[in-house]
């Protein structure tokens, strides 16, 4: 397979699906797959780079089995755990972020689904953020009901994160209790209800390269805007705490991997970004074009202004240099 012809097969609107032979994207020389997928990365997305950052609604006592996660009940990772935060605190790290020149703010919530008070909880606060401030915001919280992504839209909530994790072949070798078209069905829920969907999942999990490029196949045919692309950083306590640590090669190709399949997406950075040099620096000349930052994360790497200074030295702009 030509890579730089199928490069320009793509931008005149050619589309990957599952009955292409997808195995040359793990034979092409792996600077090659990257120059290629900044190709298309520069044609679909340009150069405006997408930082999104997120606050923990509530952590810990997640009834869910999910073999990488540090909150689920079922692991014992001594965790912090607290009930969903006052609006106030959201508020003020939302100002933050924003000030330091973050495009969108998240909450996000482990859990089959937040519900009761705490999803009121969760609207009053978005309804403050919305009149208090001007990012936009998404939301995370599980498996929602149909009329729960309407009260979000009409909260001010623009797009709704669910991972999908892996691949389906995978996915019931890293959760048992809710299945893959449960989030297949969160995602239509969320779309249904008038909001953009931002649907990854998580590299590094012992999944095979076709476990990899089928999830990429699946977020294409949802029609998602946004693919945080996550590394596992293994967890004390959690049943991949002793998983080899994925390698920055690994993580590039993976990134520009899903530029070819989804190449009008924001392929995002998130999680285990230090396992790469810089943070990710040569991710975003390899068909990545936005991250998940935030000074208060612990599993980025990066504060939004060394993401900002990286992003300018790469040639990016950000909502920082347009308010300049």
């Amino acid at each position: 397979m030509d890579t730089a012809k199928l490069t320009e097969e793509i931008i005149s609107g050619r589309r990957l699906t599952h009955g292409d032979d997808l195995s040359f994207l793990l034979e092409c020389e792996l600077g090659e797959l990257c120059a290629c997928a900044d190709r298309l990365r520069q044609h679909f997305s340009g150069d405006r780079a997408d930082l999104c950052s997120i606050i923990n609604g509530r952590s810990g006592r997640c009834s869910e089995d999910c073999k990488f996660c540090a909150q689920s009940a079922r692991h014992c990772t001594g965790i912090e755990e607290y009930p969903f935060l006052g609006k106030e605190r959201i508020l003020a790290e939302c100002r933050h972020n924003e000030e330091q020149g973050a495009d969108r703010f998240a909450i996000v919530t482990a859990g089959r689904r937040l519900g009761g008070d705490e999803f009121e909880k969760a609207l009053e606060a978005y309804r403050t953020l919305s009149a208090e401030t001007g990012v936009s915001l998404c939301a995370s919280f599980g498996l929602l009901e149909e009329w729960q992504f309407t009260a979000l839209r009409e909260a001010g909530v623009s797009r709704y994160h669910a991972n999908i994790e892996t691949s389906r072949a995978n996915f019931d070798n890293i959760c048992t209790t809710h299945t893959f078209d449960d989030k297949l069905e969160c995602i239509r829920r969320a779309r249904s209800a008038g909001l953009e969907v931002c649907s990854g999942g998580i590299i590094g999990m012992g999944e095979s390269w076709e476990d990899r490029i089928d999830m990429a196949l699946t977020l294409a045919e949802q029609g998602v805007s946004s693919i945080p692309i996550n590394a596992l950083i293994p967890i004390p306590g959690t049943p991949l705490e002793g998983i080899e640590r994925i390698t920055e090669p690994d993580i590039l190709r993976t990134a520009a991997i899903f530029r070819f399949i989804v190449p009008e997406a924001d392929i995002r950075l998130a999680a285990g970004r230090n396992l790469m040099e810089g943070c990710g620096r040569r991710a975003f000349r390899s068909g990545v074009n936005s991250a998940i930052t935030g000074d208060m994360l612990t599993t980025s790497g990066n504060r939004i202004a060394d993401d900002i200074a990286m992003l300018r030295e790469t040639g990016y702009t950000t909502r920082r240099d347009e308010n300049a």
